[in-house]
């Protein structure tokens, strides 16, 4: 059985060997192609200047800070697991997961953290979900925005992977975003391969994920019950359990 990779080249790899673990071949189509900001190294000093702490919305964010800039002093706060886990490979020294999305990583930051201790680095990309500044501002917080690369979408779907959905080899696609989710709609009708959807089951991070995949008639569309990577492969596991015991009842 085959499964969709939609994410950014530069964060499939867990998430291949996830589904490897599973038995399942990982089809490449990276919907958004991360492009590091040019003046990165420039304007981070300057934004860096008495802050208390850095906030992490993606491994992205994490991989961009830490290529740009040697600090590895402040404490990390990170959206999710594999956000921290990517800010640890990177070796910061104190580094606190969220286990969620923006509105959990707020909470940490305001139960763990004084508005008066200083300014809070948000390291981020040129589209960012939620508002994590506003959340925080209501709190008190000084929160600085780094925009250190641009997720910009893909213009095509891979080819190798449009003749694989065309075939219909493909049983599942894994999506993580509502724009990742909303630029394969619009490939996907680009390429003449929606008919092959109607075989396929949409896994979902979020209510806003499926929403935006809901344009495609697909064989089913089930969501992750919290928005992190490790829901989203148990909501796969689920789907797995449920076919293995169909074709076992024959």
């Amino acid at each position: 059985m085959k499964g969709l990779v939609t994410r950014p080249r530069e964060d499939a790899s867990g998430l291949v060997r996830a589904l490897a673990v599973r038995g399942l071949e990982a089809v490449l189509a990276p919907l958004l192609n991360i492009i590091p900001t040019p003046d990165t190294q420039a304007r981070l000093p300057d934004l860096l200047a008495g802050a208390q702490a850095l906030l992490f919305t993606s491994a992205n964010g994490v991989r961009a800070f830490a290529a740009a800039s040697e600090r590895r002093e402040l404490p990390v706060f990170a959206v999710g697991d594999a956000t921290a886990a990517a800010a640890r490979i990177a070796d910061f020294r104190s580094v606190h997961s969220a286990g969620g999305d923006v509105a959990d990583l707020a909470e940490l930051v305001a139960a763990r953290l004084a508005p008066t201790g200083g300014a809070l680095v948000h390291a981020a990309g040129s589209v960012v979900a939620g508002d994590l500044a506003g959340r925080l501002d209501a709190q008190g917080f000084a929160v600085r925005r780094a925009q250190l690369y641009a997720a910009v979408p893909a213009t095509a779907l891979d080819a190798a992977a449009a003749a694989a959905l065309a075939r219909g080899e493909v049983a599942l696609a894994l999506f993580f975003s509502p724009r990742t989710a909303a630029t394969f709609v619009r490939l996907a009708a680009a390429a003449a391969t929606l008919p092959a959807c109607r075989t396929m089951t949409a896994i979902a991070l979020s209510p806003a994920v499926a929403a935006a995949l809901a344009p495609i008639a697909w064989r089913g569309v089930r969501i992750a019950a919290a928005p992190t990577q490790e829901s989203l492969l148990a909501t796969l596991d689920a789907l797995l359990r449920e076919r293995a015991a169909q074709t076992a009842s024959g």
